[in-house]
């Protein structure tokens, strides 16, 4: 996965938290959830606040479609 597989690394971060709501996580948190995951293989300094953001909004898709 790279920084541009948002619905990948938003199913991803879902199914590793179930219960957590993407809402409340920062986005320095996220980066470091983000280059934890297995099968993440990107430039950890490729992020940037658009790519988080629409990771977080993929992530909380998963979270919203699961409640």
């Amino acid at each position: 996965m790279t920084w541009t597989d948002f619905e990948d690394i938003g199913i991803a971060l879902f199914e590793q938290n179930p219960e957590l709501d993407p809402l409340t996580v920062r986005f320095t948190d996220l980066h470091k959830m983000v280059t934890s995951l297995e099968g993440f293989d990107d430039d950890p300094e490729k992020s940037n606040e658009a790519k988080l953001e629409a990771i977080q909004m993929a992530w909380h898709e998963e979270y919203t479609d699961n409640q």
